[in-house]
């Protein structure tokens, strides 16, 4: 029995490790994210195995701070790095640019295809899936176009120019209703990412873009957060959860919870019978894993993800590893949250399994550690919790920028980031307040 829907053409088998020495294992890790990169550095440090890590994209990503480049913060290349450039003299790690399409869990193949539409298929002895998620609509997709979501690159480029052209229209327009509208930001979700993407969309419009027009007043701007539960945070104690609340309504932010979005379109949202108008509406209400795991044929979570063993392997496939945010692990009837020091540990530990496994040894059941959580709400605030720790404001923020400054991955990013952070606290400045089009070719 296959795994995956039969192909009327299977595609050609490629060698990504042609002649392997005598013994040496082929372990595949799809994804480039936290968990995967972990896991193809741990495995690197084993002669034996030969590692192909495949990504869709060239570069490792920090999405923790990609609401920074959303509200021009900071740049892409802050908090962006080469996948490649992390391997150099790493002899037994390679890595090929592809999206995956289908796994064969039981034959152990994957099938690769490029920016092309080439397809090729690439043979295994272990697999690690690290392939992440993505936002969930909850089955509107085409609310999409309309509220993008945050976990790309190409993503919070895009809702920076949506941010900073809203300004720039407001100043141009005479109807004072269409102007008003235009001001109007609607962020959907009170996660982290939600309550940092409005944290800073109110910090930008009060403290940097104040005095640069000359029609409008960007500290007009109204910032609506929805979240349909009945608070901000649920992941937070139930005190830091109205902390943030009251931070983020001191900030400017009008927040609405117990509100639940019904319809989204290019002029706004409607919750129930309330119609908003807004020129802006960006999205973080949920996530679901990427769609690569509905293909596996495995048992998966409401959220798309992998039900995996206590050794991090896929039930019935024990040499196939599925880690991070694809993964539901399940520890004492607590399942895992999707945060970046779980998915570097669930990465590591696949890697650790798949060498005891060479060794004959037998594999170790996943051990979390919880390192806490944190949240920024706007400059000089944020909340934090781990264990029985809890801060807020400024304190808070001071540990939620060394944390963030300590995960970026490369000494110049590091430097970089806290060198921005420091002008923009000074002397509130963004230096990435540019407006890109999304047209690439030149006009007459």
């Amino acid at each position: 029995m296959t795994s995956t829907i039969p192909l009327e053409a299977p595609a050609p088998m490629l060698h990504l490790t042609p002649r392997l020495p005598p013994g040496q294992k082929h372990v595949i890790v799809i994804g480039g994210g936290f968990a995967g990169l972990n896991a193809a550095k741990s495995l690197a440090r084993d002669s034996r195995v030969q590692v192909t890590l495949i990504d869709q994209r060239n570069h490792h990503l920090f999405q923790p701070l990609l609401y920074q480049v959303a509200t021009a913060g900071l740049r892409p290349s802050d908090i962006a790095v080469p996948i490649r450039a992390q391997f150099t003299g790493m002899r037994n790690v390679g890595v090929h640019l592809g999206r995956v399409r289908q796994v064969g869990l039981q034959e152990k193949w994957v099938e690769v295809e490029d920016d092309s539409g080439h397809a090729v298929r690439a043979s295994y002895d272990f697999l690690v899936l690290a392939c992440g998620a993505q936002h969930s609509y909850f089955g509107r997709s085409e609310w999409e176009a309309h509220a993008p979501g945050l976990k790309t690159l190409e993503q919070a480029t895009e809702i920076r120019r949506r941010i900073l052209s809203a300004f720039e229209q407001a100043e141009n327009e005479f109807d004072p209703e269409r102007q008003r509208a235009l001001l109007n930001f609607v962020v959907v979700g009170g996660g982290p990412t939600g309550v940092e993407l409005a944290g800073a969309i109110a910090d930008i419009a009060r403290t940097v873009l104040v005095k640069d027009f000359r029609r409008i007043n960007p500290s007009s701007a109204r910032v609506l957060l929805v979240e349909a539960g009945a608070r901000l945070l649920p992941a937070f104690t139930e005190d830091l959860s109205h902390r943030a609340a009251r931070d983020l309504t001191e900030l400017g932010v009008e927040v609405r919870t117990s509100s639940r979005v019904t319809a989204v379109d290019a002029e706004g949202i409607q919750i129930g019978d309330e119609r908003i108008e807004a020129g802006n509406v960006f999205w973080g209400a949920g996530v679901e894993a990427d769609k690569l795991t509905r293909v596996l044929g495995a048992e998966l979570d409401r959220a798309g993800r992998v039900k995996v063993s206590a050794d991090l392997s896929i039930p019935g496939f024990p040499d196939a590893f599925v880690v991070g945010d694809a993964a539901h692990i399940d520890i004492g009837g607590q399942v895992i949250p999707g945060l970046a020091p779980a998915a570097i540990q669930s990465g590591h530990w696949a890697a650790r399994n798949i060498v005891a496994s060479i060794d004959g040894r037998p594999r170790v059941p996943f051990r979390y550690r919880d390192k806490g959580i944190m949240a920024t709400i706007g400059k000089h605030r944020a909340i934090a919790q781990t264990g029985s720790l809890r801060l807020t404001g400024f304190i808070a923020w001071v540990a939620w920028l060394f944390v963030h400054v300590l995960y970026l991955i490369g000494f110049k990013n590091r430097v970089t980031v806290f060198l921005e952070w420091t002008w923009s606290y000074l002397f509130a400045k963004r230096g990435a307040r540019l407006i890109t089009q999304r047209d690439w070719k030149l006009r007459a």
